[in-house]
């Protein structure tokens, strides 16, 4: 005795317990993306990067903040303008 109609599991068929699976990973792939989509952090979604900043304003902040003093600013931005092949005097 197999149960009802003789096919077993309630009467659904093997293609009916693969389409119930895959229902349920569809469910669950739709939540984790829309859940993934509302939370603030992580929009990578739309390829926007923060733009990142150029040697010349990573070292005028660090001169402003105080990490470096006078001498060593002068030097460095002077290196970068030879680099770049640049007078910045």
């Amino acid at each position: 005795m197999m149960g009802y109609g003789g096919m077993g599991w309630g009467g659904m068929a093997f293609g009916g317990m693969i389409g119930i699976v895959l229902l349920w990973v569809v469910l669950i792939a739709g939540i984790v993306w829309a859940v993934s989509r509302l939370l603030p952090g992580r929009q990578a979604g739309h390829g926007t990067r923060p733009t990142q900043e150029s040697p010349e304003e990573i070292l005028d902040r660090r001169f402003a903040r105080g990490e470096i003093d006078l001498q060593t600013y002068q030097a460095q931005r002077d290196a970068l303008g030879r680099v770049r092949g640049e007078d910045l005097r």
